[in-house]
């Protein structure tokens, strides 16, 4: 697999071996979440404190803008990464500003699957970010994946993926996570770059209600500079608003 590094209108790319962006980050702002689809990622965030998520399990570093966000906006909590490539951190860490903190920032090389299988740790929040350079997902897309994900999660825990909703298997995806989370899960209306984040949740916690999901990212906005209120508005016009409460 071949990696390669891009830059344009200020903004630098990762690819795998293709023009199909891996990764992005803003130089100006190297901490900010350039990608759409990676802000979307956040919205678990809305579901919880300020003092939330405390360990996080990331599958797939990319350009690390998803580590880093968490890394800066969630000082309490520690961050396990499994990359499959290793030069993948090596290009994360030159071109990307891939924080050096091994106390809060574990990087592991394997493969992920195997890693939630073999792990005995739970986690708050799950990230699952995996693709190749021809955009497949391999086993990170499979119902047994998606069970050991719920096994490994916390109570509270949810399971963030990105999923392509231009693959034709885009619905059987969502039907996986379904039926992985006993009905609990949730895929947002596609991001313009044809990206679908999906969420699985264990535990009962009570549905917040829209309002309160503005105001979570209200809150977000002022501490972090992610605004989330234009992905909440296009929720808000989805069935998994319906009655104004989130249906996860």
């Amino acid at each position: 697999m071949n990696i390669d590094i891009s830059e344009e209108a200020g903004v630098r790319y990762l690819h795998f071996g293709s023009s199909w962006v891996q990764g992005a980050m803003r130089i100006a702002r190297p901490f900010a979440l350039e990608l759409d689809y990676t802000r979307e990622m956040m919205v678990p965030l809305l579901l919880h404190g300020a003092d939330w998520p405390r360990k996080v399990l990331q599958i797939g570093l990319g350009a690390a803008s998803v580590t880093k966000f968490l890394y800066r906006h969630r000082p309490q909590a520690k961050l396990t990464v499994i990359e499959i490539e290793p030069r993948v951190e090596a290009a994360a860490r030159q071109f990307f500003k891939l924080p050096e903190d091994g106390q809060r920032i574990d990087i592991r090389f394997g493969d992920g699957a195997d890693f939630v299988i073999e792990s005995r740790q739970r986690y708050d929040l799950i990230l699952v970010d995996g693709f190749d350079a021809d955009a497949r997902t391999g086993r990170l897309d499979t119902l047994p994946f998606y069970l050991d994900c719920r096994s490994r999660l916390a109570d509270d825990g949810l399971l963030c993926v990105n999923l392509l909703s231009r693959r034709k298997d885009f619905g059987k995806s969502v039907k996986r996570l379904e039926e992985a989370f006993a009905g609990r899960a949730i895929a947002f209306p596609s991001c313009d770059s044809g990206n679908a984040i999906a969420l699985g949740a264990v535990g009962g916690s009570p549905a917040p209600t829209l309002e309160e999901l503005k105001a979570a990212a209200q809150q977000l906005k002022r501490d972090s500079g992610l605004n989330l209120l234009p992905t909440l508005a296009r929720l808000a016009q989805s069935r998994h608003l319906a009655g104004g409460t989130l249906q996860l």
